[in-house]
């Protein structure tokens, strides 16, 4: 099966900062990733990504924090999803954001 589209797009949080989300379905597997999803979802602010998961071929699913790569566990597309908006929250409470 080749790969598809399975979510895109890009949602403003304020006027300097968005999430940008692009997840594919994919088969086989991305090496490194036991899943059917390739995929990127990113915090930016200002031009600078916070924040991002992804599952880069070979290092299976992590997210980049500053100049931190912290591994994660992926348990659904919908679980991914859900940690990383919950991830975002954390960050612009602790920037005074909301």
């Amino acid at each position: 099966m080749p790969s598809a589209l399975f979510k895109k797009f890009t949602r403003y949080l304020d006027e300097n900062e968005f999430i940008q989300v692009l997840i594919w379905e994919v088969d086989p597997a991305v090496p490194g990733s036991s899943h059917g999803y390739k995929y990127s979802l990113a915090y930016i602010v200002s031009g600078v990504c916070v924040m991002r998961y992804d599952n880069e071929r070979g290092k299976g699913d992590h997210k980049h924090v500053g100049d931190q790569e912290i591994s994660t566990n992926f348990a659904s597309i919908d679980q991914l999803f859900a940690d990383f908006l919950a991830n975002v929250e954390i960050i612009r409470n602790e920037r005074g954001v909301i």
